[in-house]
């Protein structure tokens, strides 16, 4: 029988930790993007600037929400639900530290790739029901990108799962600390290079960040949107940030741990420690977003399809020889 009071703790691990994890990027991005610019960036919003994901969030709720005369409103208000939903489902199994997680799931690998591509029906819709040309080549060209590197994304995982012998980011992180050292320093560099190419495409992201691309299709599918609809689709993308940077840190880099510690104190660290490698991580993103140029769709495509797949194939084929190897 299901407890109900551990749905709600974990309810609320997961929405603390997600909002939090927002409010953090959102930070970075700005003042990292200030830093690279030589600027100051915001400042007068209290505690020079630090809060101003806050007053972001009161600038939103403040908009009207606006439902156009010729969208398909059911679909149209509904769209931004499913990416907010895939966000959250990501949270819930990541593990903070080894009694600190939502769900410690055997699957947990298989479950988190399988609702991470529940953005692309969010998105897909989004640009579909919003009645406008723009919106509608920025849903397609979304749903494209999103299905290009969900396969270097998927594909990069599984050399992990080889090496580790389980799906369950608990036992990954564990295998990681029996090892001595993170999957990234012992074999899986290339697969953790091919996930956050991947990863960046999955947010969308500069340089992959087609599907918005101001300058063409003036925010894309986003450009119907207003007020808390659009504040939903602004926080998602902060949040899958976050999200996906913790899970790279927790496959590859060896989530809560760090091997100077010792493990029997790693429920005290653990949380300090995933929260600086993801922040770490997305530091990092903020440097290539700032740093190059956007994409051309060609140049995504066979970027994906050429390249990254190829060889995320062929680290599959070497670390299972490696592990065959081993059992021989």
């Amino acid at each position: 029988m299901i407890d109900g009071s551990q749905i709600l703790v974990t309810a609320g691990i997961v929405l603390a930790f997600a909002l939090n994890g927002a409010v953090i990027f959102t930070i970075l991005d700005v003042k990292g993007a200030s830093w690279m610019q030589r600027r100051p960036g915001p400042l007068h919003v209290g505690l020079r600037g630090f809060i101003f994901p806050l007053a972001e969030i009161i600038k939103f709720f403040q908009k009207e929400d606006i439902t156009p005369t010729n969208v398909d409103a059911p679909v149209f208000k509904w769209a931004p639900a499913y990416v907010l939903a895939s966000v959250f489902g990501l949270f819930v199994v990541v593990p903070i530290s080894p009694t600190l997680v939502g769900s410690d799931l055997d699957l947990g690998v298989f479950y988190l790739l399988a609702i991470s591509s529940l953005s692309t029906l969010g998105v897909l819709t989004a640009g579909w029901s919003s009645a406008n040309k723009y919106s509608l080549m920025g849903g397609i060209r979304a749903a494209g990108q999103l299905i290009a590197y969900e396969l270097p994304l998927i594909l990069a995982v599984v050399g992990v799962v080889i090496q580790a012998e389980t799906m369950s980011l608990v036992g990954i992180v564990e295998k990681q600390i029996e090892f001595g050292l993170p999957f990234a320093l012992s074999g899986q560099g290339l697969a953790f290079l091919i996930f956050m190419i991947a990863a960046t495409a999955e947010m969308m992201r500069v340089p992959f960040d087609m599907p918005i691309g101001e300058s063409e299709l003036v925010s894309g599918f986003l450009t119907e949107y207003s007020g808390v609809r659009f504040l939903i689709f602004y926080i998602a993308e902060y949040m899958n940030m976050f999200v996906l940077c913790a899970v790279a840190s927790t496959l590859f880099l060896g989530g809560y741990h760090v091997p100077l510690l010792p493990p029997e104190w790693v429920n005290f660290y653990g949380p300090v420690v995933l929260i600086t490698k993801t922040v770490l991580l997305g530091f990092i993103l903020v440097l290539v977003r700032w740093s190059f140029p956007r994409f051309r769709e060609d140049q995504l495509q066979n970027l994906a399809w050429k390249v990254l797949i190829p060889l995320s194939l062929l680290n599959i084929l070497k670390i299972g020889r490696a592990s065959c190897r081993e059992r021989v």
